[in-house]
């Protein structure tokens, strides 16, 4: 995985983005990259939190208009087929929670990875921008479907139409974000929170998220009978006994995620 980096630690796989000199933009290769590092984050049971953030100034940029602008340069279907929307589907399927750290600017198809995470937390002096109205293309990656859902219809149309760069502190009071936090403290809190749902019950969560996930789509009758489906599930666990024993006992539980 060349143009990223991860560690494992205490079952949180942080990836960072790390082609730094081109604000982590995306080139086939770094894709590729991202959904193997998906791939192992989903296979591996000893990791139940997992981040996602970049290497120096920037969280993305989005697509690296260099590689499209080369010779026999990939075509619009090879990279949204192959290169974001996979990651955008491995992302919402894992089932276990997924954080953006956003440490710097997240444009395009940047912002929009960002944006379909479980979580997104962001530096102070981040920025998020749906780039593509200023060289006449559609957000792609997500971005028409989250973007509207996390702010409301109006508020995503202009985003989208006039291409304005928020700042994290709005994005935050959009409720596009969950939380900003000052710069240098961006990494202890992105690793207290990633710590935290490393340590919550894995299963529950990837069930709320599956939950989510079909509320999309379903009328209220369908989702109360999906949530009925899946609580069945969550109850089964191991970790759902462990919590109510310890809530019994009034003791801290210690959930292992099965």
């Amino acid at each position: 995985m060349a143009n990223l980096t991860h560690q494992i630690n205490n079952g949180v796989y942080t990836i960072f983005l790390n082609r730094p000199e081109v604000f982590n933009s995306f080139n086939r290769s770094m894709a590729l990259d991202l959904q193997s590092a998906l791939d192992l984050a989903e296979e591996n049971p000893d990791i139940r939190c997992i981040v996602i953030t970049g290497t120096g100034k920037a969280f993305s940029a989005g697509q690296d208009l260099g590689e499209v602008t080369g010779e026999n340069p990939p075509s619009f279907n090879t990279i949204l087929g192959e290169h974001y929307n996979p990651i955008i589907s491995r992302i919402r399927s894992i089932e276990k929670p997924v954080i953006a750290a956003v440490n710097g600017v997240a444009a395009g198809a940047g912002a929009n990875i960002a944006l379909c995470c479980d979580i997104v937390l962001a530096s102070k002096s981040a920025s998020f921008i749906q780039a593509f109205s200023k060289i006449g293309l559609i957000p792609d990656s997500g971005g028409t479907f989250f973007l509207p859902r996390l702010i409301g219809f109006q508020k995503a149309s202009a985003l989208m139409m006039t291409g304005e760069k928020i700042s994290a502190t709005e994005a935050e009071r959009l409720g596009m974000i969950y939380k900003v936090f000052d710069d240098e403290n961006f990494n202890q809190e992105v690793e207290k929170l990633a710590l935290q749902m490393a340590n919550m019950p894995t299963r529950g969560l990837g069930l709320t998220k599956k939950a989510l996930n079909r509320s999309f789509f379903n009328d209220l009758e369908s989702q109360l009978q999906i949530e009925d489906d899946l609580q069945f599930q969550a109850g089964s666990t191991q970790d759902y006994q462990e919590g109510v024993n310890a809530f019994i006992e009034k003791r801290k539980p210690e959930f292992k995620g099965k």
